[in-house]
């Protein structure tokens, strides 16, 4: 009634090798936390192109430092194209913000002290960012 199976299975029995590569927890940690980085440093550089600041600049130049960490040294792309001028400048804070956030959520399970603590200086700086531009709005 039912034809035999031909291929092997999918599934590995305990014991044997499989025929594809395996990452450890930790390698996938570090693949997920630099493309968070990376994210959070591509907002930053759109920031930077709109409202150019020391801040945004040390805290680019720390991101990059981390996300090339996480991938054995080699440097992140980085996009030197001007951002759009319609830009919605706290859109891209918030949006930064949220990339920290999981950003933060990897470096902490992962026990990454350095990664965490930009994270959340990153955080901090969106959220004052956020908080000043809602001051301007309502006095101006």
């Amino acid at each position: 009634m039912y034809e035999p199976i031909r291929t092997k299975s999918v599934h590995t029995m305990a014991g044997t090798t499989p025929d594809f590569p395996h990452r450890s927890r930790e390698e996938e940690l570090d693949i997920q936390l630099a493309g968070h980085l990376a994210a959070l440093l591509t907002v930053t550089d759109e920031l930077r192109a709109l409202a150019p600041s020391d801040d945004l600049d040390v805290a680019a130049e720390r991101l990059a430092g981390q996300v090339a960490r996480l991938r054995g040294g080699r440097p992140p792309v980085r996009s030197s194209a001007p951002a759009a001028h319609d830009a919605h400048t706290a859109a891209l804070h918030r949006r930064a913000h949220a990339l920290a956030g999981r950003a933060l959520v990897v470096a902490a399970s992962r026990a990454d002290t350095a990664a965490a603590i930009l994270a959340a200086e990153r955080m901090d700086a969106h959220t004052a960012a956020l908080t000043d531009q809602r001051e301007l709005s309502t006095t101006g």
